[in-house]
């Protein structure tokens, strides 16, 4: 059958089942990838309940390699390299076999800890937050068989903007990895991002583009027809183009750094780097070091720190879809 075809057979099921503002045409999707905008929360949080509703239901899975959130575990390959490689050309002190030691990293939207835990092993103080309780009662069961972990990790059942006030500039890394999709209101995690960041502290940003290919790749193959991921784990408006993301990080004292295209293969199950960025991607920003003095929304100054290449450390070159 082709894309056409399946295109069309979904959209009439959708029809039966209840209206979209999702284009479901190639065609429809063209005229309205620039006029939707992406729905942003009246509210102080940035936690959409209903993203909440929808992790709740998957709390005890995972620690499944095999299950729904496989394709996050094989991220790891890739992003946990970028992370250490990055953070490793930034400074000249590092320890031997625990190369992130002396750091702080806060993981926002931690899960079960998937990311969490390869960083703590590296040496890393982490913190991992993640407003659904059940997803922290599974990391913290999680990183209990490991008692290294269990003393370089901590985690709290908490939002972004909760913590805030109490970790003003606390910390040297924060990482948001397949988060920004799922927030409520963008500009304010950006904003509570650099507020618990130090000066010169590293962010990075897994995330999916929002295009005619990721909806066709992300939303109807990925989770109606391969079942890569759960249905109805994205929605499409959502989704955050590079360019309003990389708007958002500097109005907000941000310098980025690297921006590079994922790629994951649901045959061999792996991921890989990629020049588009049509798919998923990757950000590394900087805090600008006089942001904290000035507090102006002027574009911060270039830092004097080396662009690191995203396919250093990677293994092996496989393609994408999107989690």
């Amino acid at each position: 059958m082709g894309l056409r075809c399946i295109l069309q057979d979904y959209n009439r099921k959708r029809q039966l089942k209840s209206s979209s503002t999702l284009p479901v045409s190639l065609t429809e999707m063209k005229s309205n990838m620039f006029t939707v905008k992406r729905p942003f929360s009246t509210s102080h949080s940035s936690v959409d309940s209903k993203e909440m509703k929808k992790f709740q239901l998957l709390a005890h899975k995972w620690w499944d390699e095999e299950g729904e959130y496989a394709a996050l575990h094989s991220m790891n390959d890739i992003r946990v390299p970028f992370i250490r490689d990055t953070l490793l050309s930034m400074s000249s002190n590092y320890h031997l076999g625990n190369p992130l030691s002396g750091i702080k990293i806060l993981d926002v939207g931690c899960g079960g800890g998937l990311l969490s835990e390869p960083l703590g092993r590296l040496g890393a103080s982490v913190t991992g937050i993640d407003p659904v309780e059940d997803n922290i009662r599974t990391a913290d069961q999680h990183k209990s068989f490991d008692p290294v972990l269990a003393k370089r990790i901590q985690y709290k059942s908490s939002s972004l903007e909760e913590i805030v006030e109490e970790s003003m500039e606390t910390f040297d890394v924060i990482v948001a990895s397949e988060v920004v999709e799922h927030v409520a209101d963008l500009e304010m995690f950006i904003k509570c991002c650099s507020q618990v960041l130090k000066p010169e502290g590293s962010l990075f940003i897994t995330t999916i583009n929002k295009t005619q290919l990721s909806y066709v790749l992300g939303i109807v193959v990925a989770e109606k027809i391969m079942g890569i991921v759960p249905e109805g784990t994205h929605e499409w408006e959502k989704f955050v183009p590079p360019e309003e993301l990389e708007r958002l990080l500097e109005s907000n004292g941000f310098s980025v750094k690297t921006v590079n295209g994922m790629l994951y293969n649901p045959l061999s199950g792996s991921w890989s780097w990629v020049e588009s960025t049509s798919l998923n991607y990757a950000v590394h920003a900087v805090k600008s070091g006089t942001w904290a003095q000035s507090h102006t929304t002027d574009t911060p100054p270039q830092t004097d720190i080396q662009q690191h290449s995203a396919t250093a450390g990677t293994a092996g070159t496989v393609p994408d879809s999107t989690v």
